[in-house]
């Protein structure tokens, strides 16, 4: 390995600290930007759809990137098991780029969808990559502070990213939104070049008589397309009407989820929809809480505008309050380290959203103060602060070099599936009822069942941590 190569063995000085300071602000850039796109699209997606006439395609411009996010997760993961992370993030970035262009420059519906399409693909990558790369060159005293460090890097954009897009879209137009983004992906990449010269292993050093090359995995490719089929078929489903069929939509929804846990298995560690002990567990119970956390987010605002009359922007605020609690709790979880058993962090977590999704609903249903389900989120996000990082340093922990890509995608298909499948099942649920308090009492009746099931998964992760 070249000397440009951090190693894994150096002391662990600190993630801003010597030998780790650009890699860690490269790295965490990357999470920033990839992170803000996804909430900045969200803005402007009502004005997009309305100038380029695409209400048809709203729904795909968000369920698509999610959905190639699968694929681009599994083909990474693969790709970094045989020869490295380097290769893989180069691609991924340079996908995820062109996905931007194409968007930004887009002048029809259909164009930014393909452009949205790619982007995901890039983006999906990209998670996967930079987390084998945490591996090779982060010693494992600095994961929980760099993992710490990742899910600020997500949580910060929920603050700005927002308001930022909104002013750049009326101040010059949306299409910076996407372009813009363009030129800070490339300096964010410099920072990490050094360190990956050199990285990815060589075939001479993956290839011996007791332990063969890992091979191209094209079935699993397969099934990841497969699985990205039924994320978007379920996300459209509640859309389908069939004259006669009064149930057909809901047919089809359950139809899809069927075929997702179908395709999901190979995808995923043996033992993971069972909650065999260990790693199995860690994968699941990461998608189970994403699950329930973000299945009962997304309908808050509803909850407070409908029944409370809070004005969206008041009602906003509750999630950025969990946001910030998110960010406050991952950041001392990452201090705490060892302090803290893994075991103990994700299972307190657990609990902590699942009282708040409770409180949620309790508050639909018996008409509490909003001062309850607003306390209960900030709860929640402290909650995912604390399982969120130490679920990755378990990942990495109970991998060895040759899986270590294969778990990482794991663990990322688990939090895209699970919060995908989530949303869009919650939408069906509130579909179906006839009151504003009968539906929302519904989304966040099945969100507790998801967040109770993370709860009671979460004892297990830690049957072993040796990989």
């Amino acid at each position: 390995m070249q000397d440009s190569v951090v190693p894994a063995t150096r002391p662990a000085a600190g993630i801003l600290r010597g030998p780790y300071l650009w890699v860690t602000v490269g790295t965490c850039a990357l999470v920033f930007l990839a992170a803000f796109e996804s909430l900045a699209v969200t803005t402007i997606m009502p004005l997009v759809s309305r100038e380029l006439d695409g209400a048809a395609l709203y729904a795909l411009a968000f369920a698509g990137p999610l959905a190639t996010g699968v694929i681009g997760m599994v083909a990474a993961g693969n790709w970094s098991d045989r020869r490295g992370p380097t290769a893989p993030l180069y691609t991924s970035v340079a996908l995820f780029v062109l996905g931007l262009l194409i968007a930004g420059t887009s002048v029809s519906m259909p164009v930014l969808v393909a452009g949205r399409l790619v982007q995901g693909l890039g983006g999906g990558a990209l998670t996967v990559s930079l987390y084998v790369l945490v591996a090779r060159i982060y010693p494992g005293a600095l994961h929980p502070k760099i993992f710490a460090a990742f899910s600020a890097a997500w949580v910060v954009p929920s603050l700005v990213g927002p308001f930022a897009a909104g002013i750049v879209a009326q101040v010059f137009s949306w299409h910076w939104v996407f372009l813009g983004v363009v030129g800070l992906v490339i300096p964010a990449l410099l920072m990490i070049a050094p360190v990956l010269r050199g990285l990815d292993r060589k075939p001479a050093q993956l290839a011996t008589p007791a332990q063969p090359a890992t091979p191209w995995a094209a079935g699993r490719l397969g099934w990841a397309a497969l699985a990205a089929a039924a994320v978007l078929g379920l996300n459209l489903s509640a859309g389908v009407r069939v004259p006669g069929i009064p149930a057909a939509s809901a047919a089809l929804a359950v139809a899809a989820v069927g075929v997702a846990l179908l395709a999901v298995r190979p995808l995923v560690p043996r033992g993971t929809l069972a909650a065999r002990p260990g790693l199995p567990s860690v994968i699941l119970t990461r998608g189970l809480a994403s699950a329930g956390f973000f299945g009962a987010e997304v309908y808050l605002p509803y909850l407070l505008i409908e029944q409370y009359a809070f004005s969206p922007t008041f009602a906003g605020l509750t999630l950025t309050a969990g946001a910030l609690s998110w960010a406050g709790a991952a950041a001392v979880q990452g201090r705490l380290g060892a302090s803290l058993p893994h075991r103990r962090a994700v299972s307190i977590g657990a609990l902590m959203v699942l009282a708040a999704v409770i409180l949620a609903l309790a508050t639909t249903a018996l008409h509490w103060p909003a001062a309850v389900v607003i306390a209960g989120w900030i709860s929640a996000g402290g909650g995912m602060g604390l399982l969120y990082p130490r679920l990755s340093v378990l990942t990495l922990a109970l991998s060895t070099k040759e899986n270590e890509g294969f778990n990482s995608s794991a663990m990322s298909i688990a939090d895209s599936l699970g919060g995908a499948l989530a949303l869009a099942t919650t939408g069906i649920v509130f579909a179906a009822f006839t009151t504003t308090t009968g539906s929302l009492a519904g989304v966040f009746g099945l969100a507790a069942v998801l967040a109770a099931a993370a709860a009671a998964v979460a004892p297990r992760v830690t049957a072993a941590i040796t990989p």
